[in-house]
Formats: C-alpha cells, structure tokens, sequence
C-alpha cells in the first residue's frame, strides 16, 4: 500500500469499519424516516475502489458481501484474490467495449449502461456465454460534459430497444449527482431520474423500476427523492488517497462528491 494508504488503515481497520458502519446506518435509516419509507427499501452498495483486498477481506469478516468497483481490471484482481470468499461485484463506472469480457467474468451487476454500442458488445459476449446480467441504464442528469450517460432525452428511445438484448437484464436507472456546493442543484439531479423512471415505468418497461443514486456526501438526499441502492465508500473506507479524498465528503453535509 501507498504512505497514504498506511495512514487510511494504519489503526484497527475492524473498529474503524463497525464504527463507520454504524454510524452509516442510523444516517440510512433516519433518510429513510424523513422520507417515509422503509430501511429494508434501500440497499447500500460499498463502494471499495482504491481499497487494498486485505482490507475488503476485513470488512467481508463484518458481513459485507457486494461490493461496487469503478474500474475493470482493479476489480478483476480483487475478484481473483478474494475468490474463497462469497462475494459479489458491480461495475458502476464507464466501461469501453474492450473490457466487456474481462467484467462479465466476475461481476454479476453493472450500473453504467449508457450506448447501444456498449449493449450489443454485452449481449455477443453474454450470449455466447450463455449468461444474463443484470443492468442499470445511466443518465446524464446533470447535463455536465464531463459525465457519462445518455442525455434525459435520449433515454426513452433506448429503453425500448433494451427487449432486443435478452441477455441484459434491465433493473433500473443510475445517475451522478452534479459537483455542486447547491444542494439544491443536487437534489434536482435525483428529482430528474426518479420522475424520468416513473414516466418510462409506465409507459414502456415495469421492469425499469430501481434507482440507483447517491453516494457519501449526498446520499441521505437521494434517499428522500427515491434511491433504492446508495453507492457509499468514504463513509465506510474513509477518504481516498485522491487529491479530492480528504475534500468531497464535507462539503454538503451538506454534502457533495464521490462515493
């Protein structure tokens, strides 16, 4: 591990995580109070980019099982090395069509569908290995260029060309909230997929039905508009050793940032 790293993990990485845990679910659940909903209604993706697989290894020990990765090949070695264990994995960031074989390896989730290029490169390698993936279709509600995703008006005519790929598995939607110190700009973000899903659900597909958004700084938000699955790593792993690591979570919690 990186000088920055030692420091992330240096004290009892189990006190840390039951710590963080803890505090992350009473934030959940109290989210889920405002918004009157149910906890059991929201799943929490940890997001354990950037974490050595000894320390995955660790928090599996306290009963995580599925974890979100942005990149292919980081997750691929993780998958490998933590193979005697029960894990799941999710891609939830941009994947190139030059990396479709290496994720449908091991990942059983992916949230970053946003091409018809990317989805027919899918379906030619889940076919031939006679398997399904479940997805989730991401867009650009921020409208920012340096984001992925299909614009808000493009996502319809992709949705009803989705029943072409048997072998992907439409679960829902996902976004990334804007980069904004305006919680309300951020807020909108999530308001914009949640009312883009319902329109769509019923005109078009019931099985587009999830919405997965929100990460450590702006999770407790997309609860309150509607987020079925939460994307939170900072919360649990503490910062990244990123120029923005020791940044984002504060900002808007208000809250802005990454997972």
């Amino acid at each position: 591990m990186s000088e920055i790293e030692n420091e992330r993990f240096t004290n009892d990485p189990r006190s840390l995580f039951r710590s963080n845990l803890d505090e992350l679910e009473q934030r959940i659940k109290t989210a889920c109070v405002r918004a009157g909903r149910r906890r059991s209604e929201v799943r929490l993706l940890p997001v354990s980019k950037t974490v050595p697989t000894a320390v995955i290894r660790i928090a599996s020990e306290l009963g995580l099982s599925n974890f979100g990765e942005n990149k292919v090949q980081e997750a691929e070695g993780k998958a490998r090395d933590l193979a005697d264990l029960s894990l799941n994995w999710s891609i939830i960031g941009h994947l190139q069509t030059n990396k479709v074989n290496s994720m449908i390896k091991f990942a059983s989730e992916f949230h970053a569908l946003d091409s018809i290029r990317l989805a027919d490169a899918l379906q030619a390698r889940l076919g031939a290995e006679g398997r399904r993936l479940d997805v989730f279709v991401q867009v650009n509600t921020s409208g920012e260029v340096s984001k992925y995703g299909l614009s808000p008006n493009e996502v319809g005519d992709f949705v009803r060309r989705l029943p072409d790929y048997p072998a992907l598995i439409p679960r829902g939607f996902m976004t990334l909230a804007i980069f904004s110190r305006d919680a309300d700009k951020v807020r909108g973000c999530f308001k914009l997929l949640r009312q883009l899903r319902d329109a769509l659900r019923d005109r078009i597909s019931p099985r587009l039905d999830l919405l997965s958004m929100g990460m450590t700084s702006d999770f407790e938000m997309a609860i309150e508009e509607g987020a079925d699955v939460i994307r939170v790593g900072q919360a649990i792993f503490g910062p990244r050793p990123t120029k923005h690591g020791h940044y984002w979570p504060g900002l808007l919690r208000g809250n802005e940032g990454s997972s």
